[in-house]
């Protein structure tokens, strides 16, 4: 059935707020976006009526479809602790598109999220871009292997985190060995003989994404030391990176915004302690006026609610 929606205030986001909007929907695809004086629409749409209309939300860093709604051992695929550096461990895999937290977004207009593994290991694993549509993951997914989740400082070194290394040195120092670990395993697969090239290896082929670009870095970094941390491996690899959660951004306002990287905020409803003790509602404000480009995550949380609504 054809879908005639009507909004007193219409955001398309690609051009100016429409006052007194009309949205036709055919097929499943938006027909006409504009003013609805100027489009008639036939009798057999369905009409909805409402006061602000706006493009389907995205979340950009959540755990939805790894983190289910019971809370209990059987829905909680978000984080493997049996390693510290996992990259190869894909969300795709895990993802339930029938979990009531997914259909629970989709009821507040989240239509797309960044989702997959959590903090707390090192590497955890990977996240995907998919639709909220709850058919199954392949269908809803967009992009099936979007980021590698990586944690520095204390999401990183805990000791709940299996093997995790127990210092910021240290798990950045692994990092880095890791990361040359897939350079030179790029350098032979290169080789001219093909008898001497190596065997396939999930981690590293996830980490050479990482290297070439391909697969950026989800950098998970609160304190002012973990973010230039970050920064300066960056640098060093020359990575594509974006920083997840940034409480102490304000502090290296001026480093974020030479890297030319993203920053996605971490709601500020988390207690305000350790890594996080500068969370601030005037963080978002001042990354914009700094001109650096941020997103809002809904993001995770060791305890219920594992997923929210940012709006």
């Amino acid at each position: 059935m054809p879908v005639a929606i009507h909004g007193e205030t219409v955001h398309t986001m690609a051009g100016a707020t429409i006052t007194d909007g009309l949205i036709l929907v055919r097929d499943g695809k938006i027909a006409y976006v504009g003013p609805a004086a100027d489009r008639m629409y036939t009798a057999d749409h369905r009409v909805i009526r409402a006061k602000v209309v706006t493009p389907g939300l995205i979340d950009a860093r959540a755990t939805v479809g790894l983190t289910g709604i019971l809370n209990q051992p059987q829905d909680q695929d978000m984080l493997e602790k049996s390693a510290p550096v996992q990259p190869e461990l894909r969300a795709l895999d895990a993802y339930n598109p029938r979990d009531p937290l997914v259909a629970y977004l989709r009821s507040f207009g989240v239509t797309t999220v960044n989702t997959g593994h959590a903090p707390g290991t090192l590497v955890s694993g990977q996240t995907m871009v998919v639709k909220t549509l709850g058919r199954t993951a392949d269908q809803d997914a967009i992009k099936p292997a979007a980021m590698t989740a990586v944690s520095l400082g204390s999401a990183g070194t805990t000791e709940q985190a299996g093997k995790s290394p127990g210092t910021r040195s240290k798990a950045v120092a692994l990092l880095r060995a890791e990361l040359i670990k897939a350079q030179e395993y790029g350098r032979k697969l290169q080789t001219a003989d093909e008898a001497k090239r190596p065997g396939r290896d999930l981690r590293l082929e996830t980490l050479l994404r990482a290297l070439d670009g391909t697969q950026p870095l989800l950098i998970t970094a609160h304190r002012q030391q973990d973010i230039v941390s970050a920064l300066r491996l960056a640098r060093e690899f020359n990575l594509r990176i974006v920083l997840d959660g940034c409480a102490d951004a304000q502090l290296v306002l001026a480093e974020i915004k030479a890297s030319g990287f993203p920053v996605i905020l971490h709601p500020t409803m988390q207690r305000s302690f350790g890594d996080m003790e500068n969370l601030s509602y005037e963080t978002a404000a001042a990354l914009r006026t700094a001109g650096v480009p941020f997103a809002l995550q809904s993001g995770y949380e060791s305890y219920v609610p594992k997923s929210r609504v940012i709006l």
